[in-house]
């Protein structure tokens, strides 16, 4: 392919759909594997949601993502409402050729008319020949528009079937199928990958596009993109915005890998892949029409693929952000290597080490209470004792509360339980005879008296 443009074009929300990180990955894929151009360009016309605190949270989570002006292939940001003027030459030049006309029926005199709330417009307004109103594009009467889609094949859309759309309000402003369409045209935009929900607006600008004298770009609509109970995505309902997982401590390498895997794969039983390699493999022809499942709990166990694949000391800065900067990160260091084999997400780190920099464990109530069932004071009393003396190194540790928890006639695994809790405050965590070497012998005894006398208490 040569001369590929492709335009990524969200509009400001507040927050950034997972659903466009998808479709704006698709689009630098395209970008980049042809040598041709990602155009960024903000739909921004709609006033309600101009503000630039949210321009910049699409630029800042497209960058988490790898996109951005350091690669070649991008261009922008551009805005729409910078295009305006040529929104309504384009509207002018439609109403005088004909193929649009004003409109000035209500909203009521249409269902008067037609005696329905759901037909669309009857045509009303075609000859009256107003001078004013709103702006109408008039749709042929007989035939077929055929959408020709990389994704979806042939999709017809009978004429007679479409009303006379509404391309300007009455005050001139352009709706978003006239605009999205002229700025295309303006912008050299030869490839439009978006959402399956603009398949019905592609229809229009197929018409739109020869009325403006141009050719209509390649289309190509992806998949819908669904929560467990197979329902769209909505941000009401699920979680949605990629600032939350990054904020939850995904990996922009890992949500990339899973993103690009939403309606389509590369051919083979490989899974976890990063972009270098994904990249070249995308083909638009290959992407699956059937909606795809955003499945968080795979999404983690690919985080977690993505952060145990982190060299040891990326891996320590990559969690500095989610610990008290207090923090001794010399003793953070001896447990890191540990706690990387652990997490999910990066957020979780906290609650795996905490226990090493606090005067106290924060204790889980739930955790306390189902560890403490079995012998607890003669296990924490023996261990405690045994601490006095016992060579301070993982197997020794261990050794030594094997031999408490057989005098009393428990296993290992039940006499770690109340150990575990008494050290670190939680019944799951880092493992335990690493985490008491590295808190020391004279703060482990602590913990454990500290734990003999809530018992008591």
């Amino acid at each position: 392919m040569t001369d590929v443009r492709v335009r990524f074009a969200p509009s400001p929300t507040g927050m950034f759909h997972v659903g466009g990180a998808r479709t704006a990955l698709f689009n630098w894929a395209l970008a980049e594997q042809s040598g041709g151009r990602f155009v960024l360009r903000i739909e921004d016309t709609d006033a309600s949601r101009n503000r630039p605190e949210w321009t910049e949270g699409i630029i800042s989570a497209l960058d988490w993502i790898g996109i951005n002006g350091t690669n070649p292939v991008f261009e922008g940001p551009y805005f729409q409402s910078a295009y305006e003027p040529q929104h309504r030459e384009a509207v002018a030049k439609l109403l005088a050729d004909g193929r649009a006309y004003y409109c000035d029926c209500t909203r009521e005199a249409l269902v008067a008319r037609t005696g329905s709330e759901h037909k669309g417009y009857d045509g009303h307004c075609r000859d009256r020949g107003l001078t004013e109103g709103a702006a109408r594009f008039r749709t042929p009467d007989e035939g077929v528009t055929v959408v020709t889609d990389l994704v979806r094949g042939n999709v017809e859309f009978p004429n007679a079937a479409q009303e006379d759309f509404v391309i300007a309000r009455t005050d001139g402003s352009p709706l978003y199928v006239l605009a999205n369409a002229v700025d295309d045209i303006t912008q050299n935009i030869t490839h439009v990958v978006r959402g399956e929900e603009h398949l019905g607006n592609a229809a229009k600008q197929m018409l739109l596009w020869p009325a403006l004298g141009a050719t209509p770009p390649v289309w190509a609509h992806l998949p819908v993109i669904v929560n467990e109970q197979r329902k769209k995505l909505s941000k009401r309902r699920d979680k949605v915005a990629l600032e939350d997982y990054r904020a939850e401590g995904y990996l922009a390498e890992a949500m990339v890998n899973y993103l690009m895997l939403l309606g389509w794969g590369p051919g083979d039983d490989r899974e976890i892949m990063p972009w270098s390699e994904m990249a070249p493999l995308f083909r638009l022809e290959d992407v699956n029409s059937a909606s795809a499942f955003f499945d968080e709990k795979k999404l983690r166990a690919f985080n977690g693929e993505y952060i145990r694949a982190l060299p040891l000391e990326t891996f320590e800065e990559r969690c500095a952000p989610y610990l008290d900067a207090s923090w001794d990160r010399e003793l953070f260091s001896k447990v890191a290597v540990l706690a990387q084999t652990r997490l999910a997400v990066l957020s979780e780190i906290r609650q795996n080490v905490d226990f090493l920099f606090l005067e106290e464990p924060v204790f889980d109530q739930a955790s306390w209470d189902k560890a403490m069932k079995n012998a607890p004071e003669e296990i924490l009393g023996g261990y405690l004792d045994r601490l006095e003396s016992v060579s301070w190194d993982p197997e020794s540790l261990k050794q030594a509360l094997e031999e408490v928890g057989t005098a009393h006639g428990l296993k290992l695994g039940k006499a770690q339980a109340p150990v575990r809790v008494a050290i670190t405050g939680r019944t799951v965590g880092l493992p335990l005879f690493e985490s008491i070497e590295v808190l020391g012998r004279e703060r482990a005894q602590d913990r454990l008296r500290a734990a003999l006398t809530r018992l008591k208490g």
